[in-house]
């Protein structure tokens, strides 16, 4: 409990900049593309660093892992500190200047060495959780970091909105001090760990992650199944939040916002509850069909009610996508390798956002917003998406999610789903845990 309470505070803090950065970035710039680029520039640094990070947690104890990270995101947060108060007036927020790039690419950076730390709970949940419990357990992991979630939604907008991004980094840099504090006085009973024959001592081991997931019959699969909520997910995050501050200021949004993302924390109740069913991989797809069909109708209309509730229905589904995952692969995988397959499967996952957020952006900023706005646009798409001012951003959530549906509902039909499905059931590779 104390080691998911120290990840859940790490994971607000870096969530609180980053939200904090995004909507900066378009208040002071209005624009998508810029808030694109961050958002893809992110992910895309979680996938270039996820089987760097996996390799880290696969050598090393869980505990040093977690204060490395603590460590780098500190070092990171005070520099970008540094940049914000070297940076000449009106500089730091110009798009055509060195500094605002360089300023968003550290806090960035600090936030996505976070993501260290989250491969190694993922593991300790193998560690100190019988194997029986361990969907609701990682259902306990997706309500932490949903409450966690919730707070930094909430406090970014009225941090941006009250104290600007120069107070948002310094409380950043305090919560990470603070962190790193308690962190010193954890301890994580575990063997030290012995070398496995036949396996490469390397820091960055590609070779090695995908060894281990290619070791299971259909785990790249699942893998890939995987992908598919983070298709969509790069659309959100290039627009969600522009779309959202279309309809609120920025601290009205953050609250909204903050309270819809409940959703995120009664998804992980129920999977702590409930579980995930015999079957996590066809509960994933099932509920990435209802991740589409939300996506595609949570913006039909310009009513800040409906937009609202979807981002709660929609929430409440990604703590079970992302339970079913880690259920199989604490399962399925031997634990001295799960470090890496985490790792893989992050890098993996993660490339997709990018390629969604990277192409959507200046597609919707040049191309698809200025159609909607049009005479010639409404009189197109009225019947469909009603009047407003942010009808293009909801052309392209509505085709997005139309996507998403189509291509879970055919991932039904693969022979790779049929045997991940019977290979889980069977319960044939069983991870075992070292006694701690």
């Amino acid at each position: 409990m104390q080691v998911l309470i120290n990840t859940a505070v790490a994971n607000l803090t870096t969530s609180f900049l980053w939200f904090g950065l995004t909507f900066w970035a378009y208040l002071e710039t209005r624009s998508v593309l810029a808030t694109g680029v961050i958002g893809g520039t992110y992910m895309l640094f979680i996938a270039f660093f996820g089987i760097l990070f996996g390799s880290i947690v696969d050598r090393h104890r869980k505990h040093r892992v977690m204060v490395l990270s603590s460590v780098v995101t500190l070092v990171a947060f005070l520099i970008a500190g540094g940049i914000y108060l070297a940076a000449p007036d009106g500089e730091l927020s110009s798009l055509g200047k060195p500094w605002f790039w360089f300023f968003a690419a550290v806090i960035l950076l600090g936030s996505v060495v976070e993501n260290l730390r989250n491969i190694a709970l993922s593991t300790t949940v193998t560690l100190l959780v019988p194997e029986e419990r361990h969907a609701n357990a990682n259902g306990l992991v997706g309500t932490v970091q949903g409450v966690a979630f919730i707070v930094t939604s909430v406090f970014s907008g009225l941090a941006i909105g009250f104290v600007g991004m120069g107070g948002t980094l310094l409380i950043a840099l305090v919560l990470t001090g603070l962190t790193f504090l308690h962190l010193a006085f954890v301890r994580i009973p575990e063997e030290k760990r012995v070398a496995i024959a036949g396996d490469p001592q390397r820091t960055f081991d590609l070779r090695g992650s995908i060894a281990a997931v290619s070791a299971v019959p259909g785990l790249f699969a699942l893998i890939i199944f995987s992908t598919f909520n983070n298709l969509i997910g790069g659309v959100y995050m290039a627009l969600m939040d522009p779309y959202g501050l279309t309809l609120f200021p920025v601290e009205l949004w953050g609250v909204v916002f903050g309270v819809a993302s409940i959703g995120f924390i009664v998804g992980g109740l129920l999977i702590a509850k409930f579980g995930l069913g015999r079957n996590p991989i066809r509960t994933m797809l099932l509920l990435v069909v209802v991740m589409g069909a939300l996506g595609s109708l949570f913006t039909i209309r310009e009513w800040w009610w409906l937009y609202a509730v979807g981002i709660f229905l929609y929430l409440v589904t990604i703590p079970a996508v992302e339970a079913a995952e880690q259920t199989v692969i604490q399962k399925v995988v031997p634990y001295e390798r799960q470090g890496r397959v985490f790792g893989f499967a992050q890098a993996f996952e993660a490339a997709a956002a990018p390629i969604t957020a990277f192409l959507i952006a200046p597609i919707a900023q040049f191309g698809i917003i200025p159609l909607l706005r049009s005479p010639e646009g409404r009189e197109l798409w009225g019947w469909l998406l009603g009047d407003g001012e942010a009808r293009g951003i909801a052309l392209v959530f509505f085709f997005a999610g139309i996507a998403m549906i189509i291509i879970a509902v055919a991932a039904f039909r693969t022979p790779a789903y049929r045997i991940l499905s019977q290979g889980y059931q069977r319960g044939a590779e069983t991870a075992v845990a070292p006694s701690a």
